[in-house]
């Protein structure tokens, strides 16, 4: 098993990593002290198991799983009791590791991962029926985001912009703006087509809410949007033109 150890402590670091050298097929490919670095290398690369801080400056354990559309399996190591019930909400995580870890315990997680990740492909996947087409719910009319650890709900018609920022998005409403570590692709998924379209590689509008388009932009609210040459013609095609 391939895995990687995340925690802003070197000498947490140097203990997981020791106690790797002592597990049977597990090879470490890398080591991070924070979780951005950590998501820029996923976002390229395959593990098969993450060690992973609960308590980082910034960027908490859970807000980066949070940030994997499909996260491997997960131990968490941490000097904190207090989440170990949040953290088997998570599917991914297969066990909770308080420090200092000893090792007889980090082998037993280590060989539950082991077994997880075996009963995991020994299962046959399902093939949908061939008229299966998959879509983007409509029926839905809110969306919930991690803010500082509180799941705030946002609803769809109260969206107006949706920003691409680096490694974050920022949803503008009629009455606030949130900041979320997600990429545009992924928030783009979760949004209905009758709604909302990308105009531009940084954006996605609500265009129910444009005031005026004019030449290669919109206005919405207050912000002028650029429009790219490659979906203008898809948002003509949206607007009920007279």
């Amino acid at each position: 098993m391939n895995c990687i150890i995340i925690d802003d402590e070197a000498l947490a670091r140097a203990i997981i990593s020791s106690h790797c050298s002592k597990a049977e097929d597990l090879d470490i490919v890398s080591e991070f002290d924070n979780a951005i670095a950590a998501i820029k290398y996923l976002n390229q690369h395959t593990v098969d198991l993450i060690f992973l801080d609960i308590h980082m400056p910034d960027f908490t354990g859970f807000d980066f799983i949070q940030t994997l559309k499909n996260p491997p399996k997960i131990i968490l190591t941490t000097s904190d009791r207090n989440f170990a019930i949040e953290a088997f909400e998570y599917e991914c995580i297969v066990d909770y590791l308080v420090k200092p870890v000893e090792l007889p315990r980090f082998l037993k997680a280590v060989e539950k991962a082991k077994q997880v990740q075996t009963a995991v492909a020994s299962t046959p996947v399902r093939q949908p029926p061939s008229n299966f087409k998959e879509s983007k719910s409509e029926e839905g009319s809110d969306l919930y985001v991690n803010i500082d650890r509180r799941l705030i709900k946002i609803n769809f018609d109260s969206i107006l912009i949706i920003e691409a920022k680096g490694d974050y998005i920022l949803i503008k409403t009629e009455t606030k703006n949130y900041t979320v570590h997600s990429t545009l692709k992924k928030i783009e998924d979760k949004l209905p087509d009758s709604k909302f379209l990308k105009i531009h590689r940084s954006f996605v509008i609500n265009f129910h809410k444009i005031i005026d388009i004019e030449d290669n932009s919109v206005l919405i609210a207050k912000d002028v949007i650029p429009i790219s040459r490659s979906n203008r013609p898809i948002l003509m095609k949206r607007l009920n033109l007279l």
